[in-house]
């Protein structure tokens, strides 16, 4: 059995799945929304998340941006616009506590017959069959354009799973206009199209004008920016499937000699195998070797999907654990091993993690101005994010709503 599961296969040696993986950019993108580090976005300005978010539950200080996220999902909300926040606290004291790393949701009702509303539909003669239209799925659904399958020739729909895209192109570029003079392309960035493009079938119809919240306008305001430490550097982000490389089988070379077996079945130097692997954590390992597939990879992102463990020994691991397990990637998520919403009692659902390449870019040359000897770096292995499967919110249009969710942290191992 392969290391790791699979959605479909591409070719004989390389596999996608359904997760996206997120990856850090420091080049200016159209789409500024979603990103790592830097000072957050609002999804309302005039309804920023309410003060005691911005503290951390142990030290009670302002925490530092980790990701913002665009997290539009017109095939599940389609009325819904969404922003998902992780922050957490840079101070040593503070390390490996609950309440140090916290997640959040923002929410806005907006109408979906805005600007244009609905027509009844009228007979209309027959007209000759059309081809086909690609089916519309989730790997469309989070970041996106309005016409991404005019963008890859060799698949219609570049997030469908039972092609690979044609080596050498980018599968995800801004779609050009009709009649538009070709432009020459000079490198990869060009190509780039917005984070949020990767994963929304459609744009959301334009919002409702904006009220002042209910929830808070009676919360404790934002701190001003001068009241937080110095904030992580800002990297925008792109997206791409999740693509892994099918192992091959090894060959033994002709001049490796093969270790006799002893009385009891057992090859020679099992023993001090067994003592190297006992010094390692298999957890860890598994995670390990799926995240080398994509090495570079920030962010894992697959709605009401399962998160990659860093670890089952943990209390996060323990809660996780479903019956299938392949290449550390939990294949079922056992009902209610995320906490529910506390706001309206729903079951939350994995929506995404982060891994430790983010802590790379996030401290990349960050000498903790403000911080000293307190700034202690980060030393978590992943966060997990669970949100509210309803993804509940007031129902007033034009209401951005704030909900804390669950941050899942597997701490880095210590010996």
């Amino acid at each position: 059995m392969d290391p790791y599961d699979s959605d479909s296969s591409v070719d004989d040696d390389l596999t996608d799945t359904g997760v996206l993986l997120g990856y850090a950019a420091e080049e200016v993108i159209e789409d500024t929304i979603s990103h790592l580090g830097g000072w957050p976005k609002w999804l309302d300005d005039n309804a920023p998340a309410p003060g005691d978010f911005a503290n951390c539950k142990v030290c009670n200080s302002p925490m530092l941006l980790l990701l913002e996220l665009h997290g539009d999902l017109p095939d599940h909300f389609p009325t819904d616009e969404r922003r998902l926040y992780i922050f957490g606290c840079p101070r040593k004291p503070c390390n490996r506590k609950p309440g140090s790393i916290r997640a959040y949701r923002a929410t806005r009702k907006i109408s979906l017959g805005s600007g244009k509303p609905q027509e009844q539909e009228e007979p209309k003669q027959e007209e000759p069959p059309k081809p086909a239209q690609p089916k519309q799925d989730l790997g469309a659904s989070l970041f996106g354009s309005t016409n991404l399958t005019s963008t890859v020739s060799s698949n219609p729909n570049p997030f469908s799973t039972s092609s690979a895209p044609t080596t050498g192109t980018n599968p995800f570029a801004t779609p050009v206009p009709a009649g538009a003079p070709a432009e020459k392309i000079t490198s990869t960035a060009a190509l780039a199209s917005t984070f949020a493009e990767k994963v929304r079938i459609s744009s959301p119809p334009p919002s409702a004008p904006t009220k002042a919240t209910p929830e808070s306008a009676t919360a404790t305001p934002w701190p001003a920016q001068s009241a937080f430490p110095p904030p992580y550097k800002n990297f925008y982000l792109d997206a791409e499937y999740e693509t892994l490389s099918r192992p091959s089988t090894p060959e033994v070379p002709a001049n490796v000699q093969i270790e006799p077996m002893d009385e009891d079945g057992t090859a020679a130097g099992a023993e001090l195998k067994d003592t190297f692997e006992s010094e390692l954590d298999r957890d860890f390992m598994k995670f390990s070797m799926r995240l080398e597939h994509n090495p570079e990879q920030v962010l894992r992102y697959e709605f009401r999907g399962s998160p990659l463990l860093y670890s089952t020994g943990d209390a996060v691991g323990a809660r996780l654990l479903g019956k299938n397990i392949s290449g550390g990637k939990i294949t079922t998520l056992p009902a209610g091993s995320i906490p529910a919403c506390e706001y309206c009692g729903s079951q939350r659902v994995f929506e995404l993690q982060l891994v430790p390449h983010a802590i790379t870019m996030l401290e990349e040359g960050r000498p903790g101005v403000g911080l000293g000897k307190d700034d202690a770096g980060m030393e978590w292995g992943t966060i997990i994010m669970g949100v509210c499967g309803r993804d509940c919110a007031p129902a007033e249009l034009g209401v951005t709503g704030w909900r804390e969710e669950w941050a899942g942290v597997q701490w880095e191992e210590t010996k």
